[in-house]
């Protein structure tokens, strides 16, 4: 579950325990050198059947590789170790190729079975390699991917990296020739359904990718999805859960919601457009209107549009994907620390309270909410900045590094003026502030 590697870097950005920071890159580096990790098609399968993480089961899930992204984008962010960043890089470029509809949607996942057989895609013989690549090429693959005569999966070849320590991508332009013979071989079934909450998680994984390796393409995908969301899935502030052939499903749920306003968060700090960040307030406004329990506190999963049922339950515990209820006591802490606004920061301490209580027995598995509630108390920098001239915002886009608060103001107020008349920056942290500029470079530098 790749909130909890996500929760323990954002720990580690403050803590900087370093423990905790090799817990993270022993699982990361694990998962990609297994057989989890899909070195010919490249992205993840959904989880491990072994400990060593070589056998998966193999269906592909949307929502695991876009966690998974985020945390390889993380890793490179902390480490800037150029592993992390080509892995998040090939896991994108899977997903682009193979999981985007033309409309720029993302389907939701890749079946494990070809011709009823688990697996059947994604494994090699040792002869049936040598025979695409040649000899001594075919046998140099074979080494190196752990590919053997007897095999590591029923009798055939499962490629991985697990006997190696040296991870260089010896093999990239062979990579191209097999993934085209093995498409020719036998086919997955596609799940076509495009779903707002993965597809919102996703969305983050790409903007995040943007904000972090500053390439276009990936911010693309993300708006481009986004707007795939607002024309198909959306009327109003009301979403809906899924989209296929032309039709949309029926009203979102709290996960929906969540999830978009997260995307939403993410696409604002990456471009500094406020367009997201207002859609983002007015969906979380609605979200607590539908969907909040306001005598008890935390947030339902059926809301005020959906179908009343006899059991209306609160979703609290992360579980393969976050919770809800944990991505709702992020959002509301982000919304509060950016806009200063005393009623989200009501909200957001309410919400804190009832993961809080949720959470006690068994923190662990509450692992996204402690991203918030670690948020809420180690708040990384909150640069204010004050506009004197439009075009300037230009100049901050992707520049600010990952989760640091951005909040934009398109003029003078009686709190932050400008200085010398230029566009000016006030940096914060821990309720103290630096003197304000007008230097940008300073304050990235700050």
């Amino acid at each position: 579950m790749p909130h909890n590697l996500l929760f323990l870097m954002t720990y580690y950005e403050t803590s900087r325990d370093k423990r905790v920071l090799q817990m993270v890159e022993t699982t990361l580096i694990q998962m990609y050198k297994g057989g989890l990790f899909d070195h010919v098609g490249y992205g993840f399968s959904r989880y491990s059947t072994d400990k060593y993480f070589l056998v998966p089961h193999f269906e592909k899930m949307l929502y695991d590789n876009a966690l998974l992204m985020m945390s390889y984008v993380q890793a490179f962010g902390l480490t800037n170790k150029t592993i992390y960043r080509d892995i998040a890089k090939k896991t994108a470029q899977y997903i682009m190729r193979e999981m985007t509809s033309p409309e720029g949607g993302f389907y939701c996942a890749q079946d494990a079975d070809s011709e009823g057989v688990e697996g059947k895609y994604y494994v090699f013989d040792y002869d049936e390699i040598i025979k695409i690549l040649g000899e001594e090429r075919g046998k140099s693959f074979n080494s190196y991917y752990g590919i053997t005569p007897k095999g590591n999966f029923e009798g055939r070849n499962i490629p991985n990296l697990l006997g190696n320590t040296n991870l260089e991508d010896r093999f990239q332009q062979d990579i191209p020739q097999l993934y085209e013979y093995r498409k020719s071989r036998t086919r997955l079934h596609l799940d076509d359904k495009i779903l707002t909450s993965w597809n919102a998680l996703m969305i983050a994984a790409f903007t995040m990718m943007y904000q972090v390796f500053d390439e276009e393409q990936y911010l693309v995908a993300a708006q481009k999805a986004e707007g795939f969301i607002t024309e198909k899935m959306q009327d109003n502030n009301t979403l809906f859960v899924s989209y296929r052939d032309g039709i949309h499903s029926s009203k979102g749920f709290l996960d929906d919601y969540a999830f978009y306003i997260f995307a939403l968060l993410e696409l604002y700090g990456a471009t500094l457009d406020c367009h997201y960040l207002n859609k983002a307030v007015n969906i979380c406004q609605k979200t607590v209107e539908d969907f909040y329990d306001m005598e008890n506190g935390g947030f339902y999963l059926y809301g005020e549009e959906n179908q009343k049922l006899i059991i209306t339950p609160k979703e609290t515990y992360d579980g393969a994907i976050p919770s809800g209820n944990s991505v709702m006591a992020y959002n509301l802490v982000k919304i509060s620390q950016i806009t200063g606004d005393s009623g989200f920061q009501e909200k957001a301490k309410r919400q804190l309270e009832f993961m809080s209580y949720s959470a006690k027995d068994y923190p662990a598995g509450f692992s996204f909410f402690l991203m918030a509630l670690w948020m809420h108390m180690n708040p990384l920098e909150n640069i204010t900045c004050v506009l004197a001239d439009k075009d300037d915002l230009k100049k901050l886009r992707g520049k600010v590094k990952l989760n640091t608060t951005v909040r934009i103001l398109e003029g003078e107020t009686d709190e932050y003026s400008l200085i010398n008349g230029k566009t000016t920056f006030y940096v914060c942290k821990n309720h103290s502030c630096l003197p304000p500029t007008n230097n940008l470079l300073e304050v990235l530098e700050q």
